[in-house]
């Protein structure tokens, strides 16, 4: 595969398309929540197996999917994985389906206010909106606003929580067709919410906030040492129209560079990736045009990291263990996958000279992940399969435990044109105190890098 030259793809980060957004095709004015259910609304939400598990003729968990059999399994399968599976590049083991449920602290965010939350069909932004889940009522294909609401409960959604850490956080590169590993990088990765927080104090906002600023990204690279000290800061304000603000420090100039907007389709770091992908989906709202495609059962990778076989790869000191990769190259997680409910959901970039197409999430119901995503081509092929493993918070680390959060545990992200792919290995942790604001500042960016 061909890659960019180092200081050329380090330059051209962070850069989002320069298109103002708006959700086409809505009528004007507010499209606002309806829910003659009041309260309950929200409990099936986020406990949509309630009732039970979901099922599907002929299968059971536990059953692994490969080659041989995917034929049988194609209806729960998404056109991705069955593609992967039929290829023989990889197989799917199969566990029985749990509830996942989020913190309370979240799903009452919810209820105290999503009667308030309306979308203006117009700009596309939210209105009313304090915390939790905007829009908790079952879509409908008759709603034109739909997709919208999706696209706005994944950017309002949990994730991380009120901040997150994954350190160390380790990318391999590798050639699919041989296994071969082109290059191993190290990072740290940060997050912290400004606004619309549910969980750490102050709630629900940390003041004072005189930009705005809804959620921030850090990045730092350990190793290796040719990138070594590459820092990047992410500001994403609370009015989706407005571009992110990008800082990079560059470790071998020792200086910070104000850019002035996110080149988020460029490769990250001459990986698979673009920035737009982190997290499942890094961008405005704004950025896209969405589609709510219809709801159905298909295989999600969510999992329950102590009960895997784990990799003797990067041992750390505190014994804790990664996600194997296997398959085709090594470009697949050696996890376990569960039959969940999911909504699909797609997204069309209003910027004309994006590389992409569309984006087709497979956005898991009950805890609103996208886990499952396939990233399309200009021409309209399927271009890039990407997983982001999930495992539940109390089978990780102990520090975890009873945060109700999903922990981002592993990804694979596979160019199916070029036979490459990038793998991810995470030491995730729910710990508001590794991800201190200071840390979202530029001065801890030189002052982290060495000077200035």
């Amino acid at each position: 595969m061909k890659k960019k030259p180092l200081a050329t793809a380090l330059a051209a980060l962070l850069t989002v398309p320069s298109a103002a957004a708006i959700a086409a095709g809505q009528s004007t004015g507010f499209v606002e929540n309806n829910s003659p259910t009041g309260d309950a609304v929200v409990d099936a939400s986020f406990n949509p197996y309630a009732k039970g598990m979901p099922t599907s003729p002929g299968y059971t968990p536990g059953v692994t999917i490969n080659k041989e059999n995917v034929e049988k399994y194609k209806d729960i399968l998404d056109p991705g994985m069955y593609l992967v599976i039929k290829n023989g590049w990889y197989q799917v083991q199969t566990k029985p389906t749990f509830s996942e449920m989020l913190p309370k602290s979240y799903r009452d965010a919810t209820k105290a206010d999503y009667k308030n939350v309306k979308v203006d069909a117009k700009t596309g932004q939210l209105d009313g909106y304090v915390a939790g889940r905007p829009f908790p009522e079952e879509p409908s294909l008759k709603d034109p606003a739909a997709g919208l609401k999706l696209a706005w409960n994944f950017q309002r959604g949990l994730n991380w929580g009120d901040n997150g850490t994954i350190n160390p956080f380790i990318f391999q590169y590798k050639d699919m067709k041989s296994g071969k590993v082109e290059r191993v990088i190290n990072i740290e990765y940060h997050t912290l919410n400004y606004k619309h927080r549910f969980e750490n104090t102050p709630i629900p906002d940390i003041t004072p906030n005189p930009s705005n600023v809804f959620r921030s990204i850090y990045l730092k690279v350990n190793s290796p040492d040719d990138v070594r000290n590459t820092q990047l800061l992410i500001q994403r304000y609370d009015d989706d129209r407005k571009l992110d603000d990008t800082y990079l420090y560059l470790g071998f100039q020792r200086r910070v560079r104000r850019l002035p907007s996110a080149q988020t389709t460029d490769s990250f770091l001459g990986s698979d990736l673009m920035i737009q992908d982190f997290e499942g989906y890094n961008d405005r709202v704004a950025a896209m045009k969405w589609t709510y495609k219809g709801t159905k059962n298909v295989l999600i990778p969510l999992y329950r990291h102590n009960e895997l076989k784990l990799s003797s790869e990067f041992p750390q000191s505190n014994g804790y263990k990664f996600v194997a990769f296997g398959g085709q190259g090594g470009c697949f997680p050696e996890i376990t996958w569960q039959l969940r409910k999911v909504y699909e959901l797609e997204a069309v970039p209003v910027d004309s000279g994006s590389p992409i197409s569309k984006r087709i999430f497979f956005v898991d119901a009950q805890t609103g992940a996208l886990a499952r995503t396939l990233i399309y081509d200009r021409k309209g092929s399927l271009w890039k399969n990407w997983i982001i493993g999930k495992t539940d918070p109390d089978y990780q680390l102990a520090g975890n435990k009873g945060s109700g959060i999903p922990i981002d545990d592993s990804f694979s992200m596979v160019d199916l044109e070029s036979q490459h792919c990038t793998t991810g290995q995470f030491e995730g942790q729910i710990n508001p105190k590794l991800s201190p604001e200071r840390m979202f500042q530029v001065q801890y960016m030189r002052d982290s890098g060495g000077g200035n």
